[in-house]
């Protein structure tokens, strides 16, 4: 079986750094209702609904009417999401440009929901350099599930053996080493070169 031949990135905590407390710490300035409020009202957990396909306007109304005391944070989640990604992750940037100068091919499978991804993309050149790119909440499929590999599998015209798969989830690392791809579990761009080197890709 032959090795790797193109790289599929996960976008968030890889390729850019992601965290609500990004947006809500301009909005809230006591630490421990910063922390109440990310853990208890805008939640990873919640916003996950967003990665899954389910629609925006739907979430904040369903929100809001759970905590209406915080209105005026919910709609800042939705319409200033961009302000929870302050920037790529260090060292990132120049390891896309390198392995596209060495013509891998580059793709990526993104968790991302999809108003926010119409906000983010434009904005963001790096992304010019990928042939493809599958996005949950467009699909309406979110990694882990085994249905995201295969759909981007097949648009990306890959045999799982020819896929080098990076994520910073274990489970999503587990999923689709599950289904015969190679995959990193990115925890920074350095050890990421190293494993990239190893398999013949840098």
């Amino acid at each position: 079986m032959s090795q790797p031949t193109a790289v599929i990135f996960d976008v968030g905590r890889v390729l850019f750094e992601w965290d609500l407390r990004h947006l809500f710490a301009k909005l809230i300035t006591d630490d421990d209702a910063l922390e109440q409020f990310v853990t208890t009202v805008v939640t990873p957990e919640w916003h996950l609904q967003a990665d899954q396909g389910r629609a925006l306007d739907e979430m904040i109304a369903e929100r809001i009417a759970q905590f209406p005391q915080h209105a005026q944070l919910i709609h800042a989640y939705a319409e200033r999401f961009t302000e929870t990604i302050p920037g790529p992750v260090a060292g990132m940037p120049e390891l896309v440009a390198r392995l596209d100068a060495a013509e891998v091919p580059l793709y990526a499978i993104t968790n991302f929901g999809h108003e926010f991804w119409q906000m983010f993309r434009p904005a963001q050149p790096v992304f010019d350099r990928f042939a493809d790119i599958v996005v949950s909440g467009t699909e309406q499929l979110a990694k882990p599930d085994r249905r995201i590999f295969r759909l981007a599998l097949d648009r990306f015209a890959l045999a799982p053996h020819q896929a080098f798969f990076i994520d910073d989830n274990e489970d999503n690392v587990a999923a689709a080493r599950a289904m015969g791809i190679t995959s990193h579990h990115f925890t920074d761009a350095a050890s990421l070169e190293t494993d990239l080197g190893r398999f013949g890709l840098l």
